[in-house]
């Protein structure tokens, strides 16, 4: 008894010892890392202040809301909003076109970045590359609204693309009034803009990799597609993962910018997004409750996706996700 009663006072000793040198080390790394801990304070602040603060604001998704008496003092409303979007006719044509475009845009939009930096990596002279890269990256800083301008431009009645039409057919297409045309132009002039940018990373990742492969590889007598089966796309996977990924848990998140602004009265059975359905009911019309459900519900969504491919690429990928 007595030896099971030290052996345990010894044991509580060095658990208390291992206690104290743990917390020593932790106030060791706080002084010597102080600075760097002040340096995180702004970006903590403004995480805070412009992502966790604002959250406060989708109470109102459960209350009546009414502005005079603000988010708190408004009745409850609990689910009645959610259940109201649910079952409106509205929320099939909405689900649908959100996610015909955003699944569309991410399976045609996902390859071509990575084409183009791996057509990139193959020029060896840096002037020439420089130029191409300049050329494929300027439409990401154009406006959307120009961008939209520049599509009702070309493709109407009497644009650049129906007078070829016109030789061929003999009458004009109307693409941004025929419904069964927006999906196609939403998603490839999307693709168009912002490919070059895209391409930025891949492109990083690929001036990264070790010179000394390609010249074991020219030794052994590889080809160019060998050498970008072989070395350039394992380069690329973690990348393409985590962009994949990232894509796909923003599936639901289509901005309502341009395909706001391609509406017309004629493409509004495929061109009405949740998005934009949101940006009508909340501050055109003022019903901010309603509005801010949807909001939500949209958001719910994104993040089970999110969930849902990272768990499935995990699987594939040997437990590798975000």
């Amino acid at each position: 008894m007595a030896k099971s009663h030290l052996l345990e006072s010894s044991a509580m000793l060095d658990k208390s010892h291992l206690k104290q040198q743990k917390r020593r080390s932790r106030i060791r790394r706080l002084k010597r890392d102080k600075w760097l801990y002040v340096l995180l304070i702004p970006g903590v602040v403004m995480t805070l202040v412009f992502k966790y603060f604002p959250m406060y604001g989708a109470i109102i998704a459960f209350k009546f809301y009414n502005p005079m008496l603000g988010i708190l003092k408004s009745p409850w409303a609990g689910l009645e909003h959610f259940r109201e979007f649910i079952f409106s006719p509205n929320f099939t044509v909405l689900l649908t076109n959100t996610l015909k475009i955003s699944i569309y845009g991410l399976f045609l939009g996902f390859l071509p970045p990575i084409l183009l930096a791996l057509s990139l990596n193959q020029i060896l002279n840096k002037k020439i590359k420089q130029k191409i890269q300049l050329i494929l990256y300027a439409p990401n800083f154009i406006s959307i609204v120009v961008i939209v301008g520049m599509l009702f431009l070309f493709l109407s009645a009497n644009g650049p693309i129906n007078s070829l039409v016109e030789k061929f057919t003999g009458s004009p297409i109307m693409f941004m009034s025929n419904p069964a045309y927006f999906r196609t132009i939403y998603i490839l002039s999307g693709i168009w803009q912002g490919m070059g940018w895209a391409s930025i990373l891949y492109t990083a990742t690929l001036a990264g990799v070790s010179t000394d492969l390609y010249e074991a590889a020219n030794i052994d007598g590889a080809n160019i597609l060998q050498k970008i089966y072989h070395i350039d796309l394992p380069a690329l996977k973690p990348v393409m993962v985590i962009n994949f990924i990232l894509a796909a848990g923003n599936i639901m998140n289509v901005g309502h910018e341009k395909a706001f602004l391609m509406q017309t009265s004629m493409n509004i059975p495929t061109s009405e997004i949740i998005s934009t359905y949101v940006y009508k009911i909340g501050l055109q019309s003022g019903n901010y409750a309603y509005s801010a459900a949807v909001g939500l519900f949209n958001m719910v969504i994104n993040v089970v996706l999110l969930l849902m491919v990272n768990s499935i690429v995990k699987r594939m990928n040997d437990g590798q996700g975000i």
